[in-house]
């Protein structure tokens, strides 16, 4: 299918495989791999018969399996209630049913990660497929699965990707397959390996180092500092000072021979800004966050503990998460999986409940190296080293294949394009053992072994909460963070090293091998605290840093969710009636924008007496507006506009010299933080710069803003229609429902490129859960269950989380015999 010609209403338009262009140049990252294809999907949409009679298929099927007998009933919600006699039976019909509701979604992620975009898409998505190639995700996935397929969680894998092909096979495709006329590959354990590969890299792959190193050569280390600070001050981390640990457990603190040498800025031969710009098109998306908190039964109204959940990451159609409850003798388990993914990330079982939020730590590093003239070679340590070369084909729909060369050093990969390279060290390039960690948690029963299958939880680095049915509560950073040592001395990871000297290695670390993290933070050194009365998280920083032994992170949020979050916890527990679920539904969906607070210059320089009676007005709407974004706020829509508006216009100037876009500029604290002595106003003066955007801001909304354009209340603004299919085509995009929040917010909402609450979770252990998705849990257009949560979600609302077997008996499968494909 080159082309075809398919009429729209009164339109004939002709459309080809190589329109099909994806924007997906960030790897497919955990945030949402679909999202960022609509753009370069638009306007292939052949709606024709056969394609859209090809979606959903609601028989009751009797269907063998290889490794035995198991049901599979399907909820009001549309969520797969699965019972077995065995994990492997259970998870062979989780992939069936995972491959029945979201096959193109699977199949789509790892094309994006194994670098195959461009066999059925052409030749517009090469510069992702040639990332996602020299950086050898496929490689590590290997080297995963090479680690777990014998141990019980690989029979687990196995069984789910045997389950997958079954339903490729049983057929009909999804209406996407037959637009871009493919069909996919089998589904083999490495690509469930590359979904854990996947979403590390969404939540912890960042080119933040490169771009500082850039700026310093511009700027100077002191501006930038000053422009990205390496630590936002805010009374409010998630270990605090007066908080301590519980016995059995305690957060390390720093002892007096402990040293950390400080931040140096290293020299970055070699990439110029153009080339770091184009990378930074492939990390992890801006915004990416979470909350997360728990409550012992010590301030709870039932006595039990009580987790919430709610990670903040890219809203796309279908959702990016999928919801299951799997039932064996071995477990009882509900919750939320990636697709692809056999096992619940984040949910409940018989005995705890848990969820997860990004820690920021820093778990990348760049090396660049002196090359001999023909470029063969890279000194290390003072010896020549050939470099590791390989040739790797990539495929191109309607266009010559590619011959790419992949070249790696003692540190990782090289990426590079016309002779500029830098040389990538990231810990999911190893062998890492995730995915046995979240089987293991579905089995866990209790505190002490869940915490103990967090051991193997090595990647990505996550804030966990987690409660029991005991009443014991923990919090725990997981994951392999790297102590960095040039000389035998500890460094931060914040700079660019010098590869050839040796600088910043990690002892333990083999890229695409076994490693053995010696040289990593032990997990006893971790922050956590185990038993904590409450604790909340939201990307803030996680402790201070003179009671830390080691250098964790470069950056973290800003701290407005988090200062919230410790506000409202304190005021209820300190002097409020006991905590229960109705509270902390009213703190997922909180609304408070401290940012109003930071730019507490606005109203007085909208007041004075320079400014315009237009202003004034403004001025006087906001004096009296309370700082919430609700969708019916006039105030909330104004914040709003001013806050885009004073970005561009505080930033606009010194960036645009540089060539640099708005990727390039300093977060929201820095933004509305910056004083009159800043470095950003030594030539202008910030009233006058606040009351100018405000006029940008007010002729937007009058007519000329893509998105405030002749709203009068912030919902107009802030609607669900922004979440669409990667196709583009409006028919197959969410409803647009009015929502509230902001990106600073705890109910969170980015509009633009969308991002919010992809889940919202509440749990009391071996209690009620409730929780909501952002649309459906069907990937399936004509599925009752394609979006039928999403007002719901829009409207704060929840739906109950029990894990009893329930709903209509959809698939049977019959015990048989067989095997699988591991490749």
């Amino acid at each position: 299918m080159d082309s075809r010609d398919t009429p729209i209403g009164n339109r004939s338009i002709s459309l080809s495989r190589r329109d099909l262009v994806s924007a997906i140049l960030a790897g497919g990252l955990a945030g949402g791999v679909l999202s960022p294809v609509s753009g370069y999907l638009r306007g292939f949409a052949p709606l024709s018969g056969t394609v859209w009679g090809a979606a959903g298929d609601d028989r009751i099927r009797s269907l063998s399996s290889p490794y035995g007998a198991a049901t599979v009933r399907f909820d009001e919600e549309g969520v797969p209630h699965v019972d077995a006699g065995s994990e492997p039976a259970a998870y062979y019909a989780v992939g069936y049913t995972q491959a029945a509701d979201r096959l193109f979604q699977l199949d789509l992620q790892r094309r994006v990660m194994r670098g195959r975009l461009s066999e059925v898409v052409g030749p517009d998505t090469l510069e992702s497929d040639k990332f996602n190639v020299r950086m050898g995700y496929l490689d590590a996935a290997r080297a995963n699965w090479t680690r777990l397929r014998d141990e019980p969680v690989g029979e687990a894998v196995a069984a789910f990707a045997d389950g997958v092909n079954a339903r490729i096979d049983d057929g009909p495709l999804p209406m996407e397959f037959g637009l871009l006329d493919y069909e996919p590959d089998p589904w083999t354990p490495v690509d469930t390996m590359l979904m854990e590969k996947q979403i590390s890299w969404g939540l912890t792959g960042s080119f933040r180092t490169l771009r500082l190193a850039l700026l310093e050569d511009q700027f100077g280390p002191d501006v930038v500092e000053e422009l990205y600070p390496s630590r936002i001050p805010h009374d409010a981390p998630i270990l605090r000072a007066e908080g301590g640990s519980s016995p059995g457990r305690t957060v390390v603190s720093r002892s007096a021979d402990a040293t950390t040498v400080g931040r140096s800025s290293g020299a970055l031969s070699g990439l110029s800004i153009g080339e770091v710009s184009r990378l930074s098109r492939f990390e992890s998306p801006p915004g990416v966050g979470s909350n997360s908190w728990v409550v012992s039964g010590d301030h709870t109204d039932s006595g039990q503990p009580i987790v919430a959940n709610d990670p903040h990451l890219d809203l796309s159609v279908p959702p990016l998460w999928y919801e299951q409850h799997v039932e064996t003798p071995d477990a009882s388990v509900r919750g939320v999986t990636f697709p692809g993914v056999p096992f619940v990330i984040i949910g409940a079982n018989h005995a705890g409940a848990w969820g997860f939020t990004n820690a920021g730590a820093d778990v990348i590093d760049f090396y660049t190296y002196e090359v001999d003239d023909d470029g063969d070679r890279y000194r290390y340590r003072g010896v020549w080293r050939e470099f590791d070369r390989k040739r790797r084909q990539i495929p191109v729909d309607g266009d010559q294949d590619r011959t790419i060369e992949v070249k790696r050093t003692v540190h990782g990969p090289m990426i590079d394009r016309e002779g500029r390279s830098v040389a990538v060290a990231w810990t999911g390039l190893a062998a890492t053992r995730t995915t046995m960690a979240v089987f293991e948690y579905a089995r866990s029963d209790g505190l002490e072994e869940f915490l103990e299958a967090t051991r193997r939880f090595d990647l990505p680095t996550q804030c966990l909460v987690y409660a029991d049915r005991d009443g014991r509560t923990l919090f725990q950073v997981t994951g392999k963070v790297p102590i960095r040592r040039t000389d035998g001395e500890p460094v931060r990871g914040d700079r660019v090293f010098d590869g050839s000297a040796g600088e910043g290695e990690w002892d333990g670390f083999e890229p695409y091998g076994q490693p053995t993290w010696d040289g990593f933070v032990p997990f006893e050194e971790m922050p956590a605290e185990i038993d904590p009365p409450y604790l909340g998280t939201a990307n803030q920083r996680v402790i201070d840093d003179d009671r830390y032994p080691h250098y964790f992170a470069a950056s973290y949020a800003d701290g407005y969710r988090g200062r919230r979050v410790w506000d409202l916890l304190d005021e209820r527990v300190e002097g409020g009636p006991p905590v229960d679920r109705e509270f902390l539904r009213s703190m997922q969906l909180d609304v408070r924008d401290y940012r109003f607070d930071d730019a507490d210059f606005l109203v007085p320089a909208l007041t004075d007496a320079e400014a315009p009676d237009r202003l004034e007005n403004v001025g006087e709407t906001l004096f009296e507006w309370d700082g919430r974004m609700d969708r019916d706020s006039r105030g909330a829509l104004l914040f709003a506009a001013w806050v885009d508006a004073y970005r561009e216009v505080v930033f606009e100037p010194l960036f645009s010299d540089l060539d640099l876009g708005e990727a390039y500029y300093p977060g929201d604290w820095t933004l509305l933080n910056a004083g009159p002595e800043s470095t950003l106003f030594e030539e202008r003066e910030r009233a006058e710069l606040a009351r100018s955007a405000m006029e940008r801001a007010l002729e937007g909304i009058d007519g000329d803003s893509p998105r405030f354009e002749g709203a009068d209340r912030y919902g107009e603004a802030t609607h669900t229609g922004v979440m669409t299919h990667p196709f583009g085509i409006d028919a197959l995009g969410y409803p647009s429902h009015e929502t509230d929040g902001s990106p600073r917010t705890l109910m969170n909402f980015r509009p633009g490129r969308p991002a919010g609450s992809s889940w919202r979770m509440i749990c009391e252990p071996g209690g009620d859960c409730e929780a909501i998705l952002p649309g459906g849990n069907s990937g399936n257009y004509f599925s009752p269950h394609y979006d039928d949560q999403l007002r719901r979600w829009a409207d704060g609302e929840y739906k109950p989380m029990n894990r009893e077997l329930q709903g209509t008996l959809r698939f049977r499968f019959i015990s048989d015999a067989g095997g699988g494909d591991d490749e």
